[in-house]
């Protein structure tokens, strides 16, 4: 009986830490964008001295939902993270990926 009840408090165990995980992924994208990859964003869309997209910004954006991240364009969410949504809305034609017609 008392292996029993150790195997129900490991298998319980890992059940929690999987859905903790399962959480924790969720939770560090925005729009199917990995939050490192935002990230390696940042320095283009960041006043006064924004530099071009490098590879890796360009590679995370390319996999994003572009018209979920055009849903924060007009949110006061960006300037609060020093982020330029102007600077921002260029980042698609600056990596040469197509931009929504809603954007």
């Amino acid at each position: 009986m008392e292996k029993v009840q150790k195997l129900l408090c490991v298998a319980l165990l890992l059940a929690v830490l999987a859905i903790a995980s399962n959480i924790a992924n969720a939770q560090s994208t925005i729009c199917k964008m990995p939050v490192a990859g935002l990230m390696s964003c940042k320095p283009s869309v960041t006043p006064p001295n924004p530099t071009a997209p490098s590879a890796d910004c360009c590679s995370a954006l390319s996999h994003a939902d572009i018209n979920c991240l055009c849903s924060y364009k007009n949110s006061n969410l960006l300037p609060s993270l020093g982020i330029d949504p102007k600077l921002a809305m260029q980042l698609p034609g600056k990596c040469k990926l197509p931009h929504p017609a809603n954007c």
